[in-house]
């Protein structure tokens, strides 16, 4: 494998995930009756989990903060308790939480907690409307749910673009039969940050949904919830650069994310990746971060040279993908999304927005950069192993990992004990992506989601199908798809994942056995995609 060029693996492995004919929805006519997120199925389903018999009761603050991203660089932002990321919140499968988030946002800001890739109860999936009122400014609601499945996983808010503030956390759950072996484990989450800084992430939608005078076409676009019903994917994507073929990938090749702005403060233009097949990204980030630190501050992960390590990577990015590679080292993909597969040996990776990759390390002596780009944006996140003696790495840093052999989630194979077993689907979804940077109305099937309304128009399924679904990307730009409380799978083997990207024009084929029902959401996990509409109801039909 390591013989293959990377970008044509990488390419075909995130285009063609999946094979078969597609096929239209296959919900019923009319409107079918739904299973509340609350109901007895639900309840029933629940008690089915394994439980250990322990609960871990917290309390999670989401209020305003000044959070230090070092370098004398501080950030007006919201956070929990103050923090960013927030404090690591780490159970063993089985365990279940009383996670009681209390309100304290400025003035009359509503928010939740998502807790991201896990297969809960529906009514505890922290999805206003869908599944929960959202929680006032001065309230508090308390999340009971037990987790099961052993798997790194993170948890923020579902209530506008919140995802872009500092409002989020890791989640572990350990696995108490753990079949790895490693002397010690990092946690490395990954983020884009603007907040407190050039505005708020409130203002980058704004300027995303009305910045492109004159370029309207007669679509209102006003409301995230309003829908025309017309398939928006005929308009096309608007190509900022002039062409996205022959280029070569290389991290110091790619457009600077200033270039081209027409007086913008937030939008992106001219930000291109072939990884990504085009179009990087919407908007600018005057910094990217690993674990709330800067590149020219970084944190510093000691160990001692030999051991070997576990990285539990997180992107809570609100808009980019980063390519990951520890300088002098391979690294060793065991997980993605809480999944194991079958271990690969990679230089690099790339992982979008939602998504999570468990990797293993053995470390050598010295000092070493682990440098997260923020691919197609010419701009970098950095923190840092120290085994020895040397000097810090400089802010940019760019290993030669990082143009080394990177594999698509594709390419990788789901490990035999959580592989599907091979059945034909009983339901298959189309599921279109539309929409364009022009009129910024990214949609599914042609429809923004009804926020007014979120089961209007549901992807129905029912409990003990096996669902294909059918990622066909109609649009110019790139999308990390997300379905809640579920994994399904890529293909006939590929891995397990809840998050994966479909790159412009392409289709990709998932499977996932409808056995935790509700009402579920499926969106695009890019912040500002799915605030403009790129999301869906999964609803199980009673």
């Amino acid at each position: 494998m390591n013989s293959m060029n990377r970008r044509s693996v990488l390419l075909t492995g995130l285009g063609i995930a999946g094979a078969g004919a597609l096929a239209a929805c296959s919900g019923s006519a009319g409107a079918p009756a739904l299973i509340s997120p609350s109901g007895s199925a639900v309840a029933t389903t629940d008690k089915k989990r394994t439980h250990s018999g322990r609960t871990h009761e917290l309390t999670l603050t989401a209020a305003s903060a000044k959070v230090d991203l070092g370098a004398g660089i501080t950030a007006s932002t919201w956070a929990f308790s103050g923090r960013t990321p927030g404090k690591e919140l780490r159970v063993s499968a089985g365990d279940a939480l009383a996670a009681t988030l209390s309100n304290q946002l400025p003035g009359r800001a509503t928010t939740s907690v998502h807790w991201h890739g896990i297969a809960l109860r529906n009514d505890m999936d922290g999805v206003p409307p869908a599944t929960q009122t959202a929680v006032r400014a001065g309230r508090n609601f308390t999340y009971r749910f037990t987790a099961d499945t052993p798997g790194t996983y993170f948890f923020h808010p579902h209530v506008g673009a919140q995802l872009d503030r500092g409002l989020y956390a890791p989640l572990i759950v350990e696995d108490p039969k753990e079949p790895l072996s490693y002397d010690e484990e990092w946690v490395v989450v990954l983020d884009d940050w603007l907040d407190g800084v050039t505005g708020t992430p409130d203002d980058a939608f704004a300027e995303l949904r009305h910045g492109m005078d004159g370029m309207h076409m007669g679509n209102d676009s006003s409301s995230p919830s309003s829908s025309n019903g017309h398939d928006m994917g005929d308009m096309g994507g608007m190509d900022m650069s002039g062409g996205m073929d022959g280029m070569s990938g290389s991290p110091s090749t790619s457009a600077p994310s200033s270039g081209g702005d027409m007086g913008m403060k937030f939008m992106l233009m001219g930000a291109q990746s072939p990884l990504l097949g085009g179009d990087a990204g919407d908007v600018k980030y005057p910094y990217h971060l690993v674990n709330g630190r800067v590149p020219a501050d970084p944190q510093v992960f000691s160990a001692k040279p030999g051991k070997r390590v576990r990285l539990r990577l997180i992107n809570a990015g609100g808009d980019t993908a980063y390519r990951v590679a520890l300088g002098g080292h391979q690294l060793t993909i065991t997980h993605t999304d809480g999944f194991p597969v079958r271990h690969q040996q990679v230089d690099a990776l790339l992982i979008g927005m939602g998504e999570r990759y468990d990797v293993l390390v053995t470390l050598s002596d010295g000092v070493f950069p682990l440098v997260a780009l923020a691919e197609g944006k010419n701009a970098t996140g950095l923190a840092v192993i120290r085994t020895g003696s040397g000097s810090t790495p400089t802010a940019t840093v760019r290993p030669k990992e990082l143009d080394g052999m990177l594999m698509a989630a594709a390419q990788l194979r789901a490990a035999d004990d959580v592989r599907l077993a091979s059945k034909k689907a009983d339901r298959v979804h189309r599921i279109e992506l539309t929409g364009s940077m022009m009129t910024y109305n990214w949609a599914i099937n042609g429809r923004r989601f009804d926020m007014n309304n979120p089961a209007a128009h549901p992807i129905t399924v029912e409990e003990g199908q096996r669902v294909r679904l059918d990622f066909v990307n109609t649009t110019t730009m790139w999308h990390p798809m997300h379905l809640h409380g579920h994994t399904y799978q890529l293909g006939a083997g590929g891995p397990r994942k809840d998050t994966t990207i479909v790159l412009p024009k392409k289709t990709v084929s998932v499977f996932f056995d409808a056995d935790n029902p509700g009402q579920w959401m499926l969106h695009c996990h890019n912040a500002y995609h799915g605030e403009a509409g790129m999301m869906a109801l999964v609803a199980y039909q009673g």
